[in-house]
C-alpha cells in the first residue's frame, strides 16, 4: 500500500498542509478531484490551506488506498531542530558499504568531484536513516528524507538531484537491486541564464591586478573560455604557440578539446613563463611543481572585481560565460561556440542566445512609436 506523508509548513505567513507521495494514478485523481488541493509544480507536491478538516479529509479519503503518514505533522513544532548530520555517526557496516562505493566509482574513473558529491550525499542520507540498515531502505524512505530534511532546510533542487543520483547509483551497483527512482519526484532544474559581464567590465577586472601571474590565469579563462579546473590543470607542453592552439586534455566528461590562443594571449604567456619558470603545472602556487589551489584562484577573481569596483559578485564562471556571449556577439555561430566551451549537446549552448544583444539590439520597441 502506498504511503501520503502530511507536514505542515508555513507560505507569506499562513499554514499551508504538504502531501507527499511516489507517484500513483490513484492518488493523483482523488486529490484532483476534490478540488480542495493544488499541485505545485515546482516542488512535485500538493498543498492546501492548513487545518484539522483537511487532515481529517485527508486521512478519511485515503482510508483504503494508502496510508496516511502523520509523524512529521504530530512532530511540528516552530522551534524544533533540524536533524543534524554532524551528530549522528556512521556504524562500522555503512562506513565500509560508503568506501566499497568510493572504489566502485573510482574505479569506473567517476571526476573526482562527482565522487565526492556522491559520497557526500549517500553519507548524508544513510545518516538520516540511522536506525535501519541500507538492506531495510526503501523508496518511501528516500521520499521521506526528501520531504524532511532536503525541504525542511531549503535545500536546493539540484542538491535533491544529486542524492537521487548517488542512491540510484549505489543501490544498483553495490546492492545489486533497482531503486525505482521514477516514483521519486524530481525538482525540475531551473532554467537559469547565466551571468555576463560587458567587455568594458572584463577588461576592468583582467587590469586590476599588479601581478602578473594573477593577470595571466584570469586572461586565459576569459581569451579561452576555460573552466577553473582546466586552466588549474594546463601544462606548458598544452601549448602550440606556432598553431596558435591550446589543448584541454581529459576536461569534463573526459573529454579532449582544442580552444584558439590569440597573438595577444600567448605573448602574455611567453612573459608570465620566462618570469615564474613552472616545473610541471602552467600554473603553480609557492611550491614549486605543485598545482595552484582553486581556493586561491577563486580568491584571486574575488579582489581583481573588488579592486576593479564591480558591484556584481561576478565569479571564474563568469569569464567563461562572457567569452561564450562576446563570441556569439561578434558573429560566430552556435556550433564553433559549442566545440570551444567543450559542451555535448548544442542546447546547452544555445543559452547564451538568451543573453546575447545580437539579435535584440536591432529590434524596434513599439515604445518608440508611441506619441509620448
Amino acid at each position: 500500500m502506498k504511503t501520503i506523508y502530511l507536514s505542515r509548513e508555513e507560505s507569506n505567513g499562513k499554514a499551508v498542509l504538504k502531501l507527499v507521495h511516489a507517484y500513483d494514478a490513484e492518488i493523483w485523481n482523488l486529490l484532483r478531484n476534490t478540488k480542495r488541493f493544488q499541485w505545485d509544480m515546482s516542488r512535485k507536491v500538493w498543498t492546501t490551506s492548513y487545518s484539522e478538516e483537511c487532515v481529517k479529509l485527508v486521512s478519511e479519503l485515503f482510508e483504503h488506498q494508502a496510508n496516511v503518514n502523520l509523524d512529521s505533522l504530530h512532530s511540528h513544532n516552530e522551534n524544533t531542530p533540524r536533524f543534524d548530520v554532524k551528530l549522528v555517526k556512521l556504524d562500522e557496516h555503512k562506513l565500509k558499504e560508503v568506501e566499497a562505493f568510493i572504489k566502485y566509482m573510482k574505479s569506473k574513473r567517476y571526476s573526482d568531484r562527482t565522487t565526492e558529491v556522491y559520497k557526500d550525499a549517500l553519507i548524508t542520507f544513510l545518516k538520516f536513516h540511522h536506525s535501519k540498515s541500507s538492506e531495510e531502505i526503501t523508496n518511501e524512505d528516500v521520499i521521506r528524507f526528501n520531504n524532511e530534511y532536503i525541504l525542511k532546510n531549503d535545500l536546493s533542487s539540484s542538491y535533491q538531484n544529486q542524492v537521487v543520483n548517488a542512491i540510484k547509483l549505489f543501490y544498483m551497483e553495490m546492492k545489486s537491486r533497482k531503486m525505482n527512482i521514477e516514483l521519486i519526484h524530481r525538482p525540475k532544474r531551473e532554467k537559469l541564464l547565466p551571468n555576463v559581464l560587458s567587455k568594458e567590465d572584463v577588461q576592468r577586472i583582467l587590469t586590476a591586478s599588479a601581478n602578473l601571474k594573477h593577470r595571466t590565469m584570469l586572461s586565459v579563462i576569459y581569451a579561452c573560455g576555460l573552466r577553473r579546473s582546466e586552466l588549474l590543470n594546463m601544462k606548458p607542453t598544452d601549448i602550440n604557440s606556432e598553431r596558435k592552439l591550446l589543448t584541454i586534455k581529459q576536461a569534463k566528461g573526459r573529454k579532449d578539446r582544442v580552444v584558439m590562443l590569440s597573438d595577444k594571449i600567448i605573448e602574455m604567456l611567453r612573459e608570465y613563463y620566462k618570469y615564474y619558470r613552472p616545473k610541471v603545472w602552467m600554473f603553480e602556487g609557492q611550491t614549486p611543481g605543485m598545482q595552484y589551489s582553486e581556493k586561491s584562484l577563486e580568491q584571486v577573481m574575488k579582489q581583481a572585481v573588488a579592486k576593479a569596483g564591480i558591484k556584481r559578485p561576478a565569479t571564474l564562471h563568469w569569464l567563461r560565460h562572457s567569452f561564450a556571449t562576446h563570441l556569439h556577439e561578434s558573429g560566430s555561430d552556435i556550433r564553433t561556440i559549442q566545440e570551444l566551451l567543450g559542451h555535448s549537446s548544442s542546447k546547452t549552448t544555445e543559452i547564451y542566445t538568451h543573453v546575447s544583444n545580437r539579435a535584440i539590439q536591432n529590434i524596434r520597441s513599439p515604445f518608440d512609436d508611441l506619441n509620448i
